[in-house]
């Protein structure tokens, strides 16, 4: 029996004992900050915060190359000879990346490539999903499992509200207006993946106390999410009374397992500091 490894990007902030735990392998994008390029993890978020602080200017992330993605996969198949790699690749309406590791496996067999349309919590739940297909059933054929993923890409759904608009409207992914509304407002949106697309859904107002139990409402509301795990989603700087309030929330959901997750530098690097979010699969 061929053994299958799983991988993914950085930017799934897929937790690092659950990586360790279950063998995913997990390529770093990067995170560019005074022209200094750091691999997403050998950062701090922190000093991201602290270079904004000091000069009002926001990191920028670029994506993983092909030459990194070929050493990535040529290692992993050096490693485990004669493996099947599934890799669950981060939006390609977002990134470079996927497209990237397109181009580095022309040469290299037995990878499958898998466009997750999704990012950070609602990425790392489909890999967790991948995850516990392949420990239910290790013998499972590739091209099944393969299809199995797939089909629960259109069913991975992320929410989240940003702890900064200045963050966002540094990296383009709103408008001046919209920021400007949003800062004179006291405005917060609520930012999904719709097709891979980061939009803006809803726009709460109040402190983030209140708007994070209006998103958590709203999203269990709206869609019919599995209640055998969520994944729950923060940047540094969100106070833990917020993540108390949510997990409350969660259990009043009948939730059986709840994951917080942190956002690492390439994710903070656009939502800025005390943000939150929620994740989880559609049944």
């Amino acid at each position: 029996m061929r053994r299958i490894i799983l991988t993914t990007e950085s930017g799934a902030d897929l937790p690092v004992e659950l990586a360790v735990k279950h063998n995913v392998q997990v390529v770093p994008m990067h995170v560019i900050m005074d022209g200094q390029d750091y691999l997403d993890g050998s950062l701090p978020v922190t000093e991201i915060y602290d270079f904004y602080e000091r000069t009002k200017k926001t990191s920028s992330t670029t994506s993983t190359n092909s030459h990194e993605y070929f050493e990535f996969f040529t290692k992993i198949k050096n490693d485990y000879p004669d493996c099947i790699i599934i890799h669950v690749g981060y939006t390609s309406k977002a990134s470079s990346s996927f497209q990237n590791a397109v181009i580095a496996t022309e040469e290299l067999n037995d990878i499958y490539l898998i466009d997750a349309l999704n990012v950070t919590g609602g990425l790392t739940a489909i890999v967790m999903y991948a995850v516990t297909l392949l420990e239910k059933e290790p013998s499972i054929d590739p091209v099944r499992l393969v299809e199995k993923i797939e089909s629960i890409v259109p069913k991975s759904r992320l929410a989240f509200v940003p702890g900064s608009l200045e963050f966002l409207r540094a990296g383009g992914r709103v408008s001046n207006l919209a920021y400007l509304g949003g800062a004179l407002l006291k405005i917060k949106p609520r930012i999904e993946l719709i097709d891979g697309n980061l939009v803006s859904t809803k726009k709460y107002r109040g402190n983030m106390e209140a708007v994070s139990e209006k998103l958590m409402r709203d999203y269990l509301s709206q869609y019919d999410i599995d209640r055998e795990q969520l994944y729950l989603l923060y940047s540094i700087g969100l106070d833990e009374g917020i993540k108390q309030g949510m997990d409350v929330i969660a259990k009043e959901a009948d939730f059986k397992n709840v994951k917080w997750i942190q956002a690492g530098a390439m994710i903070s690097s656009h939502a800025g500091p005390g943000g939150v979010g929620i994740a989880g699969l559609e049944v």
